[in-house]
C-alpha cells in the first residue's frame, strides 16, 4: 500500500505541473473578438514601445513559446501567434518581456544564459559518455568504466535541473513584475485580468513542470546506479 501511495505522490509531483501547465494555457485560449489584437500584434506592439532594436516576432511551432535573446526572435506557437484570447496576449506579454529583460540587461537573464550555456556542454558531455560506455567496457573490460559513465550522465541530468530551478526566479520576474503590469495599463479589461494572472503563472511555471520531469530522470539514474 505504501509503494502505490508513493508512487500516485511521484506521479502527481511529475505530471501534475506539465498538466497544470496545458490545462491553463487551454482553459484560457479561447478566441475572443473584442481583444484589441492577437498576440503577434501585442509583441510587435511592445517591441515598438519599448525601443527593442532588433527583437522580431515569428511564428513558432505548437508549444515554441520562447525569446532567442542570440536572435533576439520572439517565438510564438501558432494558436499564440494569431490567437485573439487571453492565454495568446498573456504569453506574448511575458515572451516580450524577456526581450526588455535582455535590453535592460537583468541580471538574472543574464546570468541565466550562462548558466544554459553551460548546462548545454555539460549534457552534451554526459550523452558523449553514455554513448561511448559499450566501446570504453569492451576496450578496457572494467566494470567500474560503466559506473563512470552513468554517474557522469546524472551528472548532466543534474545540471539540467540546476537551470531550470535558477530560472524561475527570472520567469517570475518576466511574468509578474513586468507583463501584468502592463497587461493591467489597458492592454486587457480589468476583469479579464485575474485569468490573465493564471496564464503568467502557468508561463513562468512552466520550468517547474520540466524540473520535475529531470527529476524522475535522475530518480531512474539513481536506481540504474544502486544495482
Amino acid at each position: 500500500m505504501g509503494y502505490i501511495v508513493l508512487g500516485v505522490v511521484v506521479v502527481l509531483l511529475v505530471f501534475g505541473p506539465q498538466w497544470y501547465v496545458r490545462q491553463t494555457l487551454h482553459r484560457h485560449s479561447a478566441e475572443r473578438k473584442d481583444l484589441q489584437g492577437t498576440g503577434g500584434e501585442l509583441a510587435e506592439h511592445l517591441i515598438g514601445r519599448f525601443d527593442l532594436s532588433g527583437v522580431s516576432v515569428a511564428e513558432g511551432g505548437v508549444g515554441e513559446d520562447f525569446y532567442d535573446p542570440k536572435t533576439k526572435r520572439i517565438s510564438l506557437s501558432p494558436g499564440h501567434y494569431h490567437g485573439k484570447s487571453i492565454a495568446a496576449v498573456a504569453v506574448a506579454a511575458h515572451e516580450a518581456c524577456h526581450a526588455l529583460q535582455h535590453k535592460e540587461q537583468h541580471k538574472g537573464f543574464m546570468r541565466r544564459q550562462q548558466r544554459i550555456t553551460m548546462a548545454l556542454w555539460i549534457e552534451r558531455f554526459s550523452a558523449l559518455a553514455l554513448m561511448l560506455s559499450p566501446v570504453l567496457f569492451i576496450i578496457t573490460r572494467i566494470p567500474q568504466s560503466t559506473l563512470l559513465t552513468l554517474v557522469i550522465g546524472l551528472t548532466g541530468l543534474l545540471a539540467s535541473l540546476w537551470v531550470q530551478l535558477m530560472n524561475l526566479p527570472v520567469e517570475l520576474d518576466a511574468s509578474f513584475n513586468k507583463a501584468l503590469p502592463l497587461l493591467e495599463e489597458g492592454y486587457l479589461a480589468g476583469q479579464d485580468i485575474p485569468n490573465a494572472r493564471k496564464v503568467l503563472k502557468a508561463a513562468a511555471y512552466t520550468y517547474v513542470a520540466s524540473a520535475m520531469a529531470s527529476l524522475l530522470n535522475i530518480g531512474r539514474w539513481i536506481t540504474i546506479l544502486r544495482r
